[in-house]
């Protein structure tokens, strides 16, 4: 008996897996493709503009800094695979003024067709304790990071419906599945993604548009480096439980998800597990990711519980040894 449902499993997940190519979306052809590209100057967003233009895409890039920009211009021509793709930069804030992220927009639109991928990855953080990081941090962080994104999306999604075809990216943050110490100005504006990516994935399906929220973990890039010169000591141990990602990796993993229409996109295994205990009312791109996400909801569950319980005791420990540093420092 026993072997007989084991035997009936087996054979339902091999069923599974063949029909599940078949409810998938198409994936996107990167070659000719016109690819958009915010925060494009450095980071993971020039990672991932170089990782396209590999693949024989169109390229925009949009940022803040020009001089920035004319370089990250130079490094990524060096990839061509044709003497047809062309590296457009564009100057602008794209948390500021949404009329004027539109205009750039439809510039970019005119020079090189429309828009078939948008990344969504200029994002700045601050990090501290909640009472020491300044009132109007929380606004600039939540301009940037969330805003910075909605104005991109909100100019081209029209297009992208009326072609029947598009993906959009929003570049999240592990922080941004789970509140750490430190980060209670940088957490919310990655949560706040999710939820207008599930949000915009339902009304833009229909249309063959495809929504990808990526959540890459610590990564070797200037803002990372930035960042990690005001980190507490307690957000500084807890990131140590966890390895350094290179910006190179983290970009192939975003682009090979988005072209295949994946809604989540993680990295190594402390990724894949976050994605699986986070996915709650997610949509699903294929049976298997479901099915996955059913039977190791217990076990990463369990797993989760111990990380949780270390960082409390990083926390705690921090707390003690600073009260008795403070005690010793009065008492002299």
């Amino acid at each position: 008996m026993l072997l007989l449902a084991a035997a009936f499993i087996v054979a339902f997940v091999l069923l599974l897996y063949m029909v599940s190519p078949l409810i998938s979306p198409k994936s996107l052809k990167l070659p000719g493709a016109h690819v958009v590209v915010t925060g494009g100057s450095s980071g993971i967003g020039k990672c991932i503009a170089i990782e396209c233009y590999k693949q024989g895409a169109f390229i925009t890039l949009i940022a803040r800094d020009e001089n920035k920009l004319l370089q990250t211009k130079k490094e990524i021509e060096k990839y061509s695979v044709n003497d047809k793709q062309v590296v457009l930069c564009i100057s602008v804030d794209v948390s500021k003024d949404y009329e004027q992220v539109e205009n750039v927009l439809k510039q970019a639109q005119e020079k090189l067709g429309p828009v078939d991928m948008l990344v969504n990855c200029a994002g700045t953080s601050v990090t501290g304790k909640f009472e020491d990081i300044e009132v109007n941090s929380f606004e600039r962080l939540m301009a940037v990071n969330y805003l910075g994104s909605v104005y991109p999306s909100r100019a081209v999604i029209a297009t992208m419906k009326e072609r029947r075809m598009g993906r959009i990216v929003f570049v999240s943050s592990q922080a941004g599945q789970l509140g750490l110490f430190g980060y209670t100005a940088y957490s919310p504006t990655k949560f706040a993604l999710r939820g207008l990516a599930e949000a915009l994935q339902m009304e833009v399906k229909p249309y063959n548009v495809y929504v990808t929220v990526a959540y890459p973990p610590d990564t070797d890039t200037p803002g990372f480096a930035e960042e990690s010169k005001t980190k507490p000591l307690e957000t500084k141990l807890i990131s140590e439980t966890s390895s350094v990602c290179q910006a190179e990796q983290v970009a192939r993993v975003i682009v090979k998800d988005a072209i295949q229409g994946n809604f989540n996109s993680s990295v190594g295994s402390d990724g894949y597990m976050l994605s699986i205990l986070t996915s709650g009312m997610s949509p699903v791109t294929s049976i298997t990711e479901g099915l996955q996400q059913v039977v190791c909801m217990g076990i990463f569950r369990i797993i989760g519980l111990f990380y949780l319980g270390s960082f409390d005791s990083i926390v705690r420990r921090c707390m003690m040894q600073r009260e008795k540093s403070e005690s010793a420092d009065k008492a002299e």
